[in-house]
C-alpha cells in the first residue's frame, strides 16, 4: 500500500518530490499534479536553457497536468543552478493553468540545499532527516540522478566471452538451418556447436520463450538463452512479439505471432496491436515493465557490440513506457550510433523529442478517500 505523507510547508513538501520520481533531479522542471489535495504522481521535463519558448513550453506543461484524470491542482518545483530559476517560464505557466482552471499548490525552487518560493519572498534550507513529515520514512530516499541507470551493466569477463562464443554459434546455426548464406564455405566446412542448434530450436514457441525469460534472474541466464533474446531483438517481427508479451502476458504473445503470421501471408496485421507499441490501451503492470527493462539491460550488456543495437533499443522502449524519457533517449541514442537509422531507436526518439508519453502514463489509480 503507498503510504500517505502529510506534507505540512514548502520545506517538507520538497522532502516529498524525489521519493515520487525516484531520483534527485538536477536543472529540471517537475510538475505535481493534485486532485483534492491528493498528488497524483510527478513528472519531470529538461529545465529549458533560456525563455525563448517560455510560453510555448509552459503550455505543454499543463496540457501534461490536464491530461492527468481529474487533476484540479499543480506544484512546480524549479531545480537549477541560480536562485529563482526561468521566471518568465513559471509566470508562463501559472497563466496557463489559470486559463484551465487549474489551481497551482506551490511554486518552488532548489537550488543545491536551497530553497524559495516564486510567489514570496520565503526561502530556506532543505530539511534535515530530522524534520521530515510523518510517513515518508517508510519511503527510502532516492540518491541517483534522472540519468542513472541508462548505462549498460559492467559483466565478468568470462560470463560476456562465453555469451560471444554463444552468440558466434546460434550465428553457424541458423545459416546453416536456413542457408541464409549459400557463398559462405566456411559456415558449410565448419562443425557448429550443436548448443547452437538447440538454442534455435527455442524460437518455436517465442512467447513460451520470452515469458520464461521475464521471470528468471538475468544474471543466471544460460549463454545461449541472452543469446537467442539478443538475436530476436534484433529483428523486428520477433522483437514485436517479445514485447506485446512482455507487456501484456503470454496470451497476447500468442496473439501477436499468430498476428505476424496471418500477416506474412498476406492479412492485414490488427491495428489494437500496432497501436499497444505507441502507448495506447489500458495500463500495463510497471512490475512487467520494470522485469522487462532490467532483463533488456543485462541481454545488451552481455552481447557483442554488433549484436547490441536491438536490445538497447528495447531498453529505450521500455524505458520510455514507464515514463522515463531522459532514459529512453539515452538508450536509443546509444543504439542509433551502433546502427545509425535503427527503426525502434529512432521511433523512441521521435517520441522523446515530441514530448509524447504513453497514454497509461496518465492513468494513475484512483486514491483512497
Amino acid at each position: 500500500m503507498t503510504p500517505i505523507i502529510h506534507a505540512t510547508s514548502p520545506a517538507e513538501f520538497l522532502t516529498v518530490v524525489p521519493r515520487l520520481l525516484g531520483f534527485l533531479p538536477q536543472r529540471s522542471v517537475v510538475l505535481v499534479p493534485f486532485r483534492r489535495g491528493r498528488s497524483r504522481g510527478a513528472l519531470r521535463l529538461d529545465l529549458p536553457p533560456n525563455d525563448d519558448r517560455a510560453d510555448e513550453i509552459a503550455a505543454t506543461m499543463i496540457g501534461l497536468v490536464c491530461r492527468v484524470p481529474e487533476a484540479d491542482g499543480c506544484a512546480i518545483v524549479v531545480y537549477g543552478d541560480t536562485d529563482a530559476p526561468a521566471r518568465a517560464l513559471i509566470a508562463g505557466v501559472e497563466r496557463r493553468a489559470e486559463a484551465c482552471g487549474v489551481r497551482i499548490v506551490e511554486a518552488l525552487w532548489v537550488t543545491g540545499g536551497r530553497w524559495g518560493s516564486y510567489a514570496t519572498a520565503e526561502t530556506g534550507t532543505v530539511p534535515t532527516s530530522a524534520q521530515l513529515p510523518p510517513g515518508i520514512e517508510q519511503t527510502a530516499p532516492p540518491e541517483a540522478d534522472q540519468f542513472s541507470g541508462a548505462e549498460l551493466v559492467t559483466l565478468d569477463a568470462g560470463r560476456s566471452a562465453a555469451v560471444e562464443t554463444a552468440c558466434e554459434s546460434l550465428d553457424h546455426a541458423v545459416r546453416a538451418l536456413a542457408l541464409t548464406d549459400p557463398e559462405n564455405t566456411a559456415a558449410r566446412v565448419l562443425r557448429v556447436d550443436p548448443r547452437g542448434f538447440a538454442a534455435v530450436c527455442l524460437l518455436d514457441d517465442l512467447p513460451a520463450f520470452v515469458e520464461r525469460l521475464l521471470s528468471a534472474d538475468p544474471a543466471t541466464l544460460d549463454p545461449f538463452e541472452i543469446a537467442v533474446a539478443a538475436w530476436t531483438l534484433g529483428r523486428p517481427s520477433l522483437r514485436d512479439i517479445a514485447l506485446i508479451c512482455w507487456v501484456d502476458g503470454i496470451d497476447a504473445g500468442d496473439e501477436a505471432a499468430q498476428a505476424q503470421a496471418r500477416w506474412e501471408d498476406g492479412d492485414q496485421y490488427p491495428s489494437e496491436i500496432a497501436m499497444r507499441l505507441w502507448g495506447e490501451g489500458p495500463r500495463p503492470s510497471p512490475e512487467r515493465l520494470g522485469r522487462a527493462l532490467a532483463l533488456s539491460r543485462h541481454i545488451a550488456s552481455a552481447v557483442p557490440s554488433s549484436w547490441r543495437p536491438g536490445p538497447l533499443a528495447v531498453c529505450a522502449w521500455f524505458s520510455w513506457a514507464l515514463g522515463r524519457s531522459t532514459h529512453a533517449d539515452l538508450f536509443a541514442r546509444q543504439a542509433s550510433e551502433l546502427e545509425p537509422e535503427h527503426g525502434l531507436a529512432e521511433i523512441v526518439r521521435s517520441f522523446v523529442g515530441a514530448g509524447h508519453l504513453p497514454d497509461w502514463a496518465f492513468q494513475l489509480g484512483e486514491p483512497e478517500d
